[in-house]
């Protein structure tokens, strides 16, 4: 996976752990559903779903990630240039059938989650052995959310997922005018506040090429597969920024960060981030890479 090896260590020496492919299709996509959540945080829905007669296919997994958008998951043991368009092909008859998908969302998992499925930003996540510089390419193009997914097997109980493309679907200039506009930084605050909104934009966007953003009410999600910021609104003097990083790896400064496990907020993680200048921005750098890094 991209130059990474893996060693076992001991007193003795160390040994290298060698990856390999599973050996049918069929157990990756189990290991994934039966653990979609950990893995992906999206929440399974169903598995081998038929789209009906007309159509004539049948998704490999639905679920509904962090955000409440509609995820399609397909599967290939190794190498299939066929996995995107094939996704893609799901995804179109998806939007055509968004009341049948609410109906499974409200059946599995209640009316709450039905009522917020996000229809703005669906999402196709390909896992397979491995895609070509084509692949990467070709998601690229596409106007829709896109994340491909790389996974290796490591002896015998090791799973090992790489992120080798992630996509929005939203082009650079549709960036700039939301974050000059609807952004976390709008809505009538202070020149200072929408500075700061803006500079927090432009530092969680600048962590890598594969970094995307979701636009919610309450929130705005930043994700590389899954979500690693949230940045609520601005209040009267602060921005509030919600990272996943575990509180007890930092050290907590009054006033800065904060310990909200199990504190009910908008969007999803529990170290939270209290920023009233650009200099807190510049402070919480670590803390933003440490959360990136970790999804």
């Amino acid at each position: 996976m991209s130059g990474l090896k893996l060693f076992h260590t001991a007193n003795s020496g160390v040994t290298e752990v060698m990856p390999y492919l599973a050996e049918a299709e069929a157990d990756v996509q189990g290991l994934v559903e039966a653990h979609m959540e950990t893995l992906l945080d999206v929440r399974f829905l169903a598995s081998e779903y038929g789209t009906g007669p007309v159509h004539g296919g049948r998704i490999d997994s639905l679920g509904l990630d962090e955000n409440g958008s509609p995820v399609i998951v397909e599967y290939k043991r190794g190498v299939d240039s066929g996995v995107i368009n094939q996704g893609l092909f799901y995804l179109s008859w998806l939007m055509d059938h968004r009341a049948e998908f609410e109906r499974l969302a409200r059946d599995r998992l209640g009316a709450t989650a039905a009522a917020q499925v996000l229809w703005s930003g669906p999402r196709l996540i390909c896992v397979a052995g491995d895609f070509t510089r084509y692949d990467v390419h070709a998601v690229r193009e596409h106007r829709r959310s896109i994340d491909l997914v790389r996974y290796r097997l490591f002896g015998n109980d090791l799973l090992g997922l790489e992120t080798m493309a992630s996509v929005s679907g939203r082009s650079p200039v549709t960036r700039r005018v939301r974050r000059q506009g609807t952004g976390p930084g709008g809505g009538g605050h202070g020149t200072a506040l929408v500075e700061l909104a803006q500079a927090v934009d432009e530092s969680l966007l600048g962590l890598g090429d594969g970094v995307n953003y979701v636009q919610r009410k309450m929130y705005r999600a930043y994700q590389r597969l899954r979500n690693f910021a949230c940045v609520c609104p601005p209040q009267r003097t602060k921005l509030l920024v919600y990272l996943k990083v575990d509180p007890k790896q930092v050290d907590l400064v009054p006033g800065f960060t904060r310990d909200v496990t199990g504190l009910g907020h908008h969007g999803t993680g529990d170290l939270e981030v209290q920023l009233r200048t650009l200099r807190d921005v510049e402070r919480a750098q670590d803390l933003f890479r440490m959360s990136c890094a970790a999804a």
